[in-house]
Formats: structure tokens, C-alpha cells, sequence
């Protein structure tokens, strides 16, 4: 079962059936109490739910292999949820605010019960826990989607904590006040988890080069191999999903046959694949110039009668 749940498609039917129970929950106390902030929540809660189905969606598809029309994969279908997810995170904060200057503005009396402070306590724990799995989850398949959804998750327990702490704070004191207001003060951490979202899905859309982290890794592989060729120039990366791509120009000494310049692009990809998850690599293999003799730094050209 923990394994099940450890997959991409395992983590999005425990978010799924987890928004699903807390719904039902913020529901039934929003009616009960009148909250305006159990309500936004309620609200937010539903969201999830059609950003989960559009995640389990987009996983399903960016999973599928490769294709005559998509010879690259699916994986971009991953930063398409992800940028729906960020939008959902937007619109979830509009509506907060929304329904919070109206609360404000008409002064509605709300009931602080113990039930409401009860759900939002129990959803504070479970988003919790719950973003907490999606991290690890996206960390280990590389998944944006699941990211966003963690991502998403995490924003639901700022504005939960939020509404809790005023629940408690309207229980023990009276002031009404401070249940929109606390509800403003959480759409602030809201449009940034939003925005933050739509960010890195823009990035992996439009083939921004990977991390500084990973671009590290690779020059330093690069680095480790530089008395075997040449020189090397014009590397390129991006992502999609969780599928990395890199490309780049290998250049090796003229009197190298074709054989041990496959050989040694066949090092290099198995040693880019060894510490960057999911990579397709290209090398283009270029011979070397005369005049790049005196920075060459292989070491058999000295011993190469022909040079």
C-alpha cells in the first residue's frame, strides 16, 4: 500500500480522497456556523478537488510514451496542470477576498463554535501531512504537477491556520472583525504559493535551461572527462514533466577514429544519465582545429605521431 501511494497516480488518489472527506466536513460546520472563513475555505477545498482531477489527467497523459507526433514525450502536459493549478490558487484567493469585504462591509454575525474550530484543526493536520507525502512524492518522480499540487496544499494550510487561529481568537473575545480579516491576511501567502507556481510552469513550458544545481552537475561531469576530448561548447538544456533534455557539442581530436568517439559519447550520456534523473542526451562531435593545439588538454595527442 505505501508504495501505491508513493507513485504519481497513488498520491493523487490520497490528495483526491482527502479533499474529498475535509469538503464534506467545511460544508456541513460552514452551514452550521456561518463562517465566513470556514466557508472561503470550504470553497478553496473545492478547487482542489478539480485541480486533483486535472492532475490525475495530466499524469496519466505526460506518462505515456514517446510517439510519431510527439517524438519528445508528454511531459509538458505536467506544466499545463501546473500553471491550471496556479490559476485555481488565484481564483480561490479572489473569492476570499471577495466574501471577506462583503463580511466587513455587512457585518454578519458568525457562531466561533467548537465544532468549526474542530474541522479546521483536523484540516490543518491533514494538509499537513498530506503536502508533506506530495513533496516527497514530486521530489522522487520529479513531477511539476505533483509539485504544484504540494505546492497547493501548502497554501491551504496557511489560510486553514489562519482561520483557526481566528475562530479562537473570535471564541475567547468577541470580535467578529477578525474573521475576515485574518482571511485577508492569508490571501497575501495564497497569491504568493499561486504565483510561485505559475512561475516555474512558465519556465518548463517555454524550455528554460535546468536549475543552476543541475547545470552544476553536468559541467562538472563535463569537467571530470576533460583529458579524454578536446573541448566541448553550445550545451543546452531543458524540462518537461519529469523527462530532462541536454544537448551539446563534443569536440575531439582529429585523428580519433569513429569508433572511440562513440565510445566516448556513450560514457558521457551513461554518465549524465547516472546523476540527472531521466535525461536524453545528444552529443554532436565535431574534430578538433590546428590552432587549438596549444590549449588542448588530452593527453595521448602528445603521443600521436600525426599531430
Amino acid at each position: 500500500m505505501t508504495n501505491k501511494l508513493s507513485t504519481k497516480n497513488g498520491a493523487v488518489a490520497l490528495a483526491l480522497g482527502t479533499v474529498i472527506a475535509l469538503i464534506v466536513l467545511k460544508v456541513i460546520v460552514a452551514f452550521l456556523t456561518d463562517s465566513i472563513s470556514i466557508t472561503a475555505q470550504a470553497a478553496d477545498s473545492a478547487l482542489d478537488l478539480f485541480s486533483i482531477g486535472v492532475i490525475f489527467l495530466a499524469v496519466r497523459a505526460a506518462s505515456k510514451p514517446e510517439d510519431e507526433d510527439h517524438p519528445f514525450g508528454h511531459g509538458k502536459m505536467e506544466g499545463i496542470a501546473a500553471i491550471i493549478q496556479g490559476l485555481l490558487i488565484i481564483a480561490a484567493a479572489y473569492f476570499i477576498t471577495h466574501s471577506a469585504i462583503m463580511r466587513i462591509i455587512d457585518k454578519t454575525i458568525m457562531d466561533p463554535s467548537w465544532s468549526g474550530i474542530g474541522v479546521m484543526l483536523t484540516s490543518v493536520v491533514s494538509s499537513i501531512l498530506l503536502s508533506r507525502h506530495l513533496k516527497k512524492v514530486a521530489n522522487s518522480t520529479d513531477s511539476t504537477a505533483i509539485e504544484a499540487l504540494a505546492n497547493n496544499i501548502n497554501a491551504d494550510i496557511f489560510s486553514t491556520s489562519g482561520v483557526l487561529a481566528g475562530l479562537l481568537i473570535v471564541r475567547l473575545t468577541g470580535l467578529q472583525i477578525l474573521d475576515p480579516v485574518i482571511a485577508l491576511v492569508m490571501v497575501v501567502l495564497i497569491l504568493k504559493a499561486g504565483f510561485q507556481v505559475i512561475r516555474r510552469s512558465f519556465h518548463e513550458l517555454t524550455d528554460y535551461r535546468l536549475p543552476k544545481e543541475e547545470q552544476a552537475i553536468l559541467l562538472k561531469i563535463m569537467d571530470e572527462h576533460k583529458n579524454s576530448f578536446a573541448g566541448f561548447h553550445e550545451v543546452r538544456s531543458r524540462r518537461a514533466g519529469s523527462q530532462r533534455f541536454v544537448d551539446l557539442h563534443l569536440v575531439m581530436p582529429r585523428y580519433a577514429s569513429v569508433e572511440e568517439a562513440h565510445e566516448m559519447c556513450d560514457h558521457l550520456e551513461n554518465d549524465i544519465k547516472e546523476k540527472l534523473a531521466n535525461a536524453s542526451v545528444v552529443i554532436h562531435v565535431e574534430p578538433c582545429a590546428d590552432e587549438e593545439c596549444q590549449q588542448c588538454l588530452v593527453i595521448s595527442c602528445e603521443m600521436n605521431p600525426g599531430k
